[in-house]
């Protein structure tokens, strides 16, 4: 059930103010035999309380639990509902009156709804229609999908697992056929991330979905998008290997049968296996998995041809479910905004996929979320989804930027980041997440969290492949010139080019922080009688002790653990401009000098022709930029 909720009587009649409702309650036709779960989103910052009122009128469930924002989010659920007439109530704290209630009413029968099933015409039925309330919804889930504590470090081994969560899929088994208990095998790269968060809130809702084919740009210019597939209109299959030997003229059992030979579309139709949630499973890690890559974000902004589109930064806008695409090619989605506080910077959290299907969340700052103008990298930056609408036809089709910009449930297409540079980019950025002064301290202190983050995501990364190693793995060949960024295979889910980049720059980013306070001043909370010389002294002094402080342990090749810290981390920085090559050993990959201690359990190491081309390749790195392509 999927509702822009009717609030009160009042609200209808336009008495209350309008705060934006939307109400989504699973499964998708609540009845006594399952879990009732009910998300209710607003757009205004309301407070307040969400029950959940049975028949007779008792609260059988109860929250004041308010997640995210905006749209801010309630969550409650009740294991076993009676059938009857029930609602979601919203009673707001600090409002008198009748305009202090919101309620949405929810029919939950006593005998199980005939679910979807498998269509003909498209992959699965379509059913409803994104608007404002819908993408609410769809931002309502995906926080809900991935909340946790700001001082952990969820991760998950693939995203299969966390769909698979109950408590936290509010969508878990929707349409009533099981379909997150069938094993359903879904493993994203940070390309095809976004894509199946959309694609799986769709097939759930029964919303249209489509994904352009893109090239990854070249010659100085960004990707191009050169055609579009939906579920109504699927992409062909490749065609099939042709026959190596000429087929007999006849065969026996086809005098019986009167098989022919299959026209394309029949080709086309039974790929799919039959079942509207295989069918799902397969159109998701087979067809979309080989239709999107990382080009698919960075398309130019001010492109119609794109499944993107560029959005304004501000608080209103950058939403859980929002991608951010960086010039590089890796890609991003927004889960959390955490608002500033006396204790605390604001922060924007995000969620991202590895190429060994591992899904983490990240947060917002220049060693996660890398920026640069460059019209051969295409256009980066905070994008979100562009609406798939149904013509009058019957037909799908996209939203342009001019109707996204003029839509009342949209209005949001905006080539402001087009215009900042570096510099700028992360500075309005800054600004968004915390308005007010930070204390330079803590604000340091959360770059440190941020770096210690990002180095212990690389000790998953390496130990992947230390497994592959050991596991009998065999010489990985490497690619060449830029494709080591962007190639497939072994060398992508084990070798770490990209990974690494990254975290060559977040360590600038560390080392530099002190100087970047002495830099911007009236952006930090500077102490009384201190000057921006006193406070980058302070700071330096205390980086030096956090950097030491903070440890951790990588497994060597023979098993045992090495610890390290981030300063060893930092010092190192030279090794690890040549260290992301899946053919070394772990120890060399963590920058083990040949001579040390730590390397002597070393057994591999990269052919020579390989360390030529990393030599060869180093300056990348060492310029912390990535080569254009050809």
């Amino acid at each position: 059930m999927l509702a822009a909720a009717p609030a009160t009587a009042e609200t209808a009649n336009g008495h209350c103010e309008d705060v934006g409702v939307a109400v989504l309650a699973s499964p998708h036709a609540p009845w006594k035999g399952a879990p009732l779960r009910v998300l209710f989103s607003t757009e205004a910052p309301l407070q307040g309380e969400l029950s959940l009122i049975a028949p007779n009128g008792k609260v059988a469930a109860k929250s004041d639990a308010r997640l995210g924002g905006p749209p801010y989010v309630w969550f409650a659920e009740v294991p076993a509902p009676a059938a009857g007439e029930w609602k979601a109530k919203l009673l707001r704290t600090n409002v008198e009156g009748d305009c202090s209630t919101i309620i949405h009413p929810i029919t939950v029968r006593a005998k199980a709804s005939a679910s979807p099933r498998q269509t003909q015409d498209s992959v699965w039925p379509i059913r409803a229609a994104w608007d404002r309330p819908t993408e609410n919804l769809y931002s309502a889930w995906i926080e809900k999908l991935f909340d946790a504590p700001l001082d952990e470090q969820p991760s998950w081994k693939a995203l299969h697992d966390v769909l698979r969560d109950r408590q936290r899929n509010v969508l878990f088994d929707h349409l009533g056929l099981r379909e997150d208990q069938q094993k359903l095998f879904i493993r994203p790269d940070c390309a095809d991330l976004p894509y199946f968060l959309r694609a799986y809130f769709a097939f759930k809702l029964g919303l249209p979905f489509g994904y352009a084919k893109c090239n990854r740009g070249g010659g100085g210019k960004a990707p191009q998008c050169h055609a579009w597939w939906n579920i109504k209109n699927e992409e062909p299959p490749p065609e099939p290997p042709a026959p190596k030997t000429p087929p007999p003229a006849a065969d026996f059992f086809s005098l019986f049968t009167g098989s022919t030979p299959k026209k394309p579309e029949q080709v086309k139709q039974s790929l799919r296996p039959p079942g509207l949630v295989p069918s799902f499973g397969y159109y998701l890690r087979t067809t979309v998995a080989n239709g999107v890559h990382s080009g698919s974000g960075r398309t130019a902004n001010t492109d119609d041809r794109t499944d993107y589109y560029p959005v304004p930064l501000k608080e209103d806008t950058l939403r859980p479910g929002t991608v951010y695409a960086d010039p590089y090619g890796h890609l991003l989605v927004i889960t959390k905004r955490v608002p500033q506080t006396e204790d605390g910077a604001g922060v924007f959290l995000a969620v991202d996929g590895q190429p060994d299907g591992t899904i983490a969340r990240k947060r917002f700052w220049r060693g996660n979320f890398l920026f640069a103008q460059d019209p051969a990298l295409g256009s980066p930056g905070f994008k979100r989804f562009r609406p798939v609408v149904m013509s009058r036809d019957g037909t799908l089709r996209r939203l342009t930027n001019k109707e996204i910009a003029a839509h009342a449930d949209y209005g949001d297409f905006s080539l402001e980041q087009s215009d900042l540079d570096l510099e700028a980019f992360y500075d309005r950025m800054d600004e968004l997440m915390s308005p007010r002064p930070l204390d330079p301290l803590r604000a340091m202190q959360e770059a440190i969290t941020a770096l210690d983050e990002q180095v212990n995501a690389r000790v998953t990364s390496v130990e992947n492949g230390r497994k592959y190693q050991v596991g009998g793995g065999r010489e990985v060949a490497m690619p060449d010139g830029a494709s080591i960024f962007e190639t497939t295979g072994p060398w992508e889910d084990f070798a770490t080019p990209s990974r690494d980049l990254r975290l060559l720059i977040a360590i600038d980013v560390v080392r530099k922080f002190p100087e970047r306070v002495a830099r911007r001043p009236e952006r930090y909370a500077m102490p009384a009688g201190k000057t921006a010389a006193d406070v980058k002294a302070e700071l330096e002094n205390v980086l030096a002790t956090e950097l030491k402080a903070r440890s951790f342990a990588y497994t060597r090749t023979d098993g045992s653990p090495w610890k390290l810290t981030l300063q060893d981390v930092v010092e190192r920085t030279p090794d690890l401009e040549m260290a992301y090559n899946i053919n070394d050993c772990v120890e060399l990959r963590w920058g083990a000098s040949a001579d040390s201690d730590e390397a002597t359990t070393c057994k591999r190491r990269a052919p020579g022709t390989q360390r030529q081309k990393m030599t060869e390749y180093r300056e990348w790195f060492s310029e912390r930029r990535r080569p254009p392509r050809g």
